[in-house]
């Protein structure tokens, strides 16, 4: 375990110094989420501190259990919310591998498409916040025009903006139209100069280098025995991706890269976040390339028992009707059993363990919320520190109140 540092005593008893008790949130805009830090300090600085959670707490899990399967995604889009698309997919193959269900490569490389570009509207953000926090708003700016741009491109393929419930168990509701693939090239075309010129204003400035290097370090082995994963996990040098270790969706026909840092400081973590948006990128090519090869018109698994006809074949078609039917109210039997299913979710390892008993809804549900678990640290990490520094070190944990929460 780490030994994180605390403030020296003095033992002259002639000397006293009075601590104070500061509130850092619930409400304070600082936090970027609804939670709060109870800390003791000694000036500036903080002696020890205890974080308290639950302030957007809305029983996910149990609600969970009396929703069909399909009527949970909804519920996803509320955890990590500036990266909803990656929620949404977990959660349909968590469900598929309870079915059985294997879906067509093309779905898998649509698939890829949409979680990579939610990867890199959330770093955009993680990374954009930590610069504000450290006094340069340009950046994030800048940078927000470009998930703007993915939020254009979440619009053409599903409607939706920031809570997407894109996709369906099998695949997609719909297939991608020309302009969905027109602007995934435009943004594949124009983000990478963004992404350098974001990069020459932070990289290298000494402002900038002076508040972040050497903030909050975290060896390898306090980050493992926290459970911790995810951009915060391979800062500290571990190269842990489940896309690599363990992959799901076709990522074993990807050829990419996992960013790894030295020190596990706030410096590492902005520098790995902005390497993997370039590896994010690097997918989302190769993901368009392969997809020329494949059928064009495949984008769901067949799989009718599961998979909710269009509404114009329902509103036509008597089988249609009855699969909608059986679909809606849960009247096909689904395996017992109990299964557990993770995704690289942009802050870090989000995992789905699904018990079900053969019902329409889950027996139990529970979701592996990465922000929960990497926030774990955070008051040990803020022992000893100055109230400035733990402000930057919660910007580049990039903890999520409605993943924190759940």
């Amino acid at each position: 375990m780490q030994n994180f540092p605390s403030l020296n005593t003095n033992t002259d008893t002639n000397l006293q110094s009075e601590l104070s008790t500061l509130n850092l949130g619930p409400t304070h805009p600082a936090t970027h989420g609804v939670f709060q830090n109870v800390l003791q300090m000694d000036g500036e600085r903080i002696v020890s501190g205890v974080s308290t959670i639950g302030y957007i707490h809305r029983a996910f899990e149990k609600i969970a259990e009396h929703r069909p399967f399909y009527q949970i995604t909804p519920l996803t889009d509320r955890l990590n919310y500036c990266s909803a698309p990656i929620n949404n997919m977990g959660w349909h193959m968590t469900v598929e591998k309870l079915l059985g269900i294997s879906t067509p490569k093309r779905v898998d490389y649509l698939r890829v498409i949409m979680m990579e570009l939610a990867r890199i509207a959330d770093h955009i953000i993680c990374n954009g916040v930590l610069g504000v926090d450290t006094g340069a708003f340009t950046g994030f700016l800048y940078m927000m025009e470009y998930r703007e741009a993915i939020y254009e491109i979440y619009e053409e393929v599903c409607g939706s903006r920031l809570t997407t419930n894109v996709g369906r168990l099998g695949g997609f509701e719909r297939n991608f139209n020309d302009i969905a693939f027109a602007k995934i090239r435009k943004f594949l075309a124009d983000f990478p100069k963004v992404l350098h010129e974001f990069e020459s204003l932070f990289n290298r400035n000494r402002i900038f280098i002076d508040r972040t290097r050497g903030v909050a370090p975290v060896t390898q082995e306090a980050a493992l025995d926290y459970s911790w994963s995810g951009p915060i996990l391979r800062a500290t040098g571990v190269d842990y991706d489940v896309r690599a270790m363990n992959p799901y969706c076709s990522y074993e026909d990807f050829d990419f890269e996992v960013p790894v840092g030295t020190t596990g400081d706030v410096y590492d973590r902005f520098l790995v976040r902005n390497e993997e948006m370039k590896q994010s990128m690097r997918m989302i090519q190769q993901a368009l390339d392969k997809i020329e090869k494949e059928d064009p018109n495949i984008f769901h698994a067949d799989v009718p028992e599961f998979y909710l006809p269009p509404k114009e074949e329902v509103y036509n078609n008597m089988e249609a009707l009855i699969y909608h039917f059986k679909i809606v109210m849960g009247e096909i039997p689904t395996p017992v059993g109990e299964v557990y299913h993770s995704v690289e979710g942009a802050n870090g390892e989000l995992g789905f363990y699904l018990v079900n008993d053969g019902g329409r809804s889950p027996y139990r549900l529970h979701f592996r919320r990465p922000s929960f678990i990497n926030y774990s640290m955070y008051a040990d990490m803020s022992r000893g520190m100055m109230l400035s520094d733990a402000i930057i070190n919660m910007s580049s944990l990039n903890v999520i109140a409605g993943e924190l929460d759940a």
